[in-house]
């Protein structure tokens, strides 16, 4: 019995011991030997194409990118605790072996020949390089002896400093940062030279696995990590008890969260764009999450990684001007109180321009584009107003103004509890009467004004008729600047409407064109009848002259407009436009709904309550004479002068690219208050008037002109 244990055991023992010996020898012979052979060429480092944002004029305004794929540093910029770190967390030995720690690759090996399959590490810096540079990442045996044949080659005909600023140039670092230029620049934004030792053993301890060591992944197994780095940095004396001792208490800090209590390792979010217009540059991303090809919310690979280059429609004249009025009216206010100005070219829909709130480094919060929407108040009128002129009601018509008592006890008063005669509907738009409009949208339908806002382009709320009543004449319900600045171009255009869009063409590249928004004056959709459209634009101008908004218009240029103040004063809009660009000016308080605690009263220079006809009318007038400087004035009757972008020979030679021929309006029509007959938008013939603008108003056969007088 023990003779044929004996037996077996020198077989088990021949068995295992000679594959090993083999493997040794082998490998030793390769890795010690000089040989013959040459180092291949090294891979080119990974990189991704970012998609670049052009202004109107061809100027670069951002970029988009998934992340900091790989940035370029000089082997001189990394700080030698940087290093340090490096080789504490990666290989303890690296100055002292030759590419290859034998001992550790002999384990590594054994634990591979057991389980039949590459299990191990054991690799140095100098074969994670090589992996990295010339082998690939495929886990096999085979590749683990070639990974060390190379290694000790490298080390025959490359210096330690080289070899380590290669590894650091090439090594993944996690949420697609190549090298430690990238991995300092999205952590931290810094540029590598500037990373301290807390910093260094972070980054250090994300190499073994950076999708599960991520600190913006896993912060709490992060900082476990990066304490354990500083010990080995410690314990190899590559750190003084000083440094130790001032980096542990540093925790790994994630600046979502806001301030950290005390010194920190802040770890930013990821830098998917870099621009110099961030409101508008958000607005594209979303933009494009929803149009581009293979795109969704948030997830949008054609945009971060594609190369793209995208045409925008911001005008950088009109933009500035935006910019620099919002500043000039909030001056030195609360920075809870926001203001948005948003600018459409209303037979295009091209956004000109768009500031979402006024400072973005304080809030991202744009409130241009964002839901909910802020209540509308009396800008809220146009549409009512659009909706009686369709159903075949006439300016002239005559309605009470006085405060409007229903059976539950709410009253519907005007604002500041004026009472009124009778008025025509023109003039109870210039006052904006609230108990003419009240019984105007009873006559009308409130579920068909809110239709007709809807198609105009403000996505309200669906109609619900346990939730809305007359009360939505006030402007109750809630729409964005960016919606409200749209369906007032409507008006401008002759009641077509030009979806709004900040994409002029996008290519990808290839130069295959993916989005062409060139000819958007010629896809204008007939949204209300011509006739309708250019009697409301009529009636609003007398609000810039004899209404709520007086001396507010802009000299010779014709101009209409709607303030509009919501319920308790809490939301004030200015909506004005011309031919050529229809705005939105809003001001309310960024984290407050409407109610009393949200009024906007005593300030800005305004004495009590906020009004849309006080600061945003005024920032409206302002901004519109900058932005149509050098614009041809014109009737609304005649063809918008749509602003060109660059011509092309001046982009090309830049580089650029070509805008296409200039747009115009296809049919251009007449326009001010003529009704003939009204019929539903989708009967209504597009027209081909030609006659001159007149301000005779000529009544609607068949339509009502009695006077309402309601109690």
């Amino acid at each position: 019995m023990c003779r044929a244990l004996r037996a077996i055991a020198a077989f088990l023992l021949v068995s295992v011991a000679t594959p090993i010996t083999c493997v040794v020898v082998i490998l030793a012979t390769l890795i010690f030997l000089p040989l013959p052979a040459t180092l291949p060429q090294p891979k080119p480092i990974l990189e991704r194409d970012a998609s670049h944002l052009f202004d109107a004029l061809g100027n670069e305004i951002g970029v988009f990118k998934q992340f900091e794929t790989s940035i370029a540093f000089e082997q001189s910029e990394v700080p030698q605790i940087l290093k340090d770190a490096v080789i504490a967390a990666e290989d303890k030995q690296f100055y002292a072996h030759k590419g290859v720690d034998v001992g550790s690759t002999i384990r590594a090996l054994w634990d591979d020949i057991q389980n039949r399959a590459a299990v191990q590490g054991g690799s140095t810096i100098t074969q994670q390089y090589v992996k990295n540079a010339f082998t690939g990442g495929e886990r096999t045996i085979g590749r683990k002896i070639r990974e060390a044949i190379l290694a000790s080659q490298l080390e025959r005909t490359i210096d330690k400093e080289t070899i380590l600023y290669n590894y650091l140039k090439t090594i993944y670092f996690g949420e697609g940062a190549y090298g430690v230029g990238a991995a300092s620049q999205t952590y931290f934004r810094i540029p590598v030279s500037q990373v301290n030792a807390s910093q260094a053993a972070l980054i250090a301890s994300v190499i073994p696995a950076p999708s599960r060591y991520s600190p913006r992944v896993a912060p709490e197994v992060a900082e476990q990590r990066r304490l354990r780095a500083l010990g080995e940095m410690l314990a190899i004396g590559r750190i003084d008890q000083v440094t130790y001792d001032d980096a542990v208490l540093q925790p790994v800090w994630l600046a979502v969260n806001g301030e950290p209590p005390g010194p920190a390792t802040i770890v930013y979010p990821p830098e998917e764009q870099q621009t110099n217009q961030p409101w508008f540059t958000q607005y594209v991303k979303e933009w494009l999450e929803t149009h581009l090809p293979g795109c969704e919310p948030s997830a949008c690979p054609t945009l971060d990684k594609g190369g793209l280059t995208i045409e925008t429609t911001l005008d950088p004249k009109v933009q500035q001007a935006a910019e620099e009025e919002l500043a000039k009216a909030m001056g030195e206010s609360d920075l809870n109180l926001q203001m948005s100005i948003v600018a459409v070219e209303p037979p295009t829909g091209y956004v000109k321009a768009m500031v979402g709130g006024r400072d973005f480094a304080y809030s991202q919060y744009n409130v241009a584009i964002r839901s909910p929407g802020r209540q509308v108040g009396s800008a809220f009128k146009p549409f009512i107003l659009a909706a009686a002129l369709e159903s075949g009601i006439q300016p002239t018509a005559r309605y009470s103004g006085a405060p409007i008592p229903f059976p539950d006890g709410y009253v519907l008063e005007n604002y500041g509890g004026a009472s009124y005669g009778t008025l025509d509907l023109r003039t109870a738009t210039h006052k904006s009467v609230n108990g003419v409009y009240g019984r105007l949208i009873q006559d009308v339908g409130v579920e068909k004004s809110m239709e007709v806002t809807r198609r105009l382009g403000a996505n309200i709320e669906p109609y619900d008729p346990a939730r809305h009543g007359p009360s939505v004449a006030l402007g109750a319900v809630e729409a964005k600047p960016l919606e409200v600045a749209s369906a007032f171009g409507v008006f401008a255009n002759h009641g077509r409407r030009a979806e709004p869009t900040p994409i002029l063409r996008v290519t990808d590249s290839d130069g295959n064109v993916l989005i062409d928004n060139a000819n958007a004056a010629a896809g204008a959709q007939q949204v209300i009848a011509e006739v309708v459209a250019d009697n409301v634009t009529d009636i609003l101008r007398g609000v810039l002259t004899s209404g709520t908004a007086g001396g507010k218009g802009l000299g010779d240029r014709p101009a209409a407009g709607k303030t509009g103040t919501a319920d308790h004063a809490a939301n004030a809009w200015f909506v004005g436009y011309t031919p050529t660009l229809s705005t939105a000016v809003w001001i309310g308080h960024l984290d407050c709904g409407a109610g009393p605690d949200c009024r906007i009263a005593g300030v800005l220079g305004v004495r009590g309550e906020m009004t849309g006809g006080a600061v945003p009318a005024t920032t409206w007038q302002r901004f519109t004479k900058r932005a149509l400087e050098g614009v041809p004035v014109t009737e609304f009757a005649e063809p918008a002068p749509i602003q060109t972008f660059a011509d092309t020979a001046r982009r090309t030679a830049r580089g650029g690219f070509d805008p296409g021929p200039r747009r115009y309006p296809t049919g251009p029509s007449s326009g001010g208050p003529y009704l003939l007959d009204v019929a539903p938008p989708e009967a209504t013939a597009p027209t081909t008037s030609t006659s001159t603008t007149t301000t005779t108003t000529v009544p609607i056969p068949g339509a009502t002109t009695t006077t309402i007088i309601a109690n």
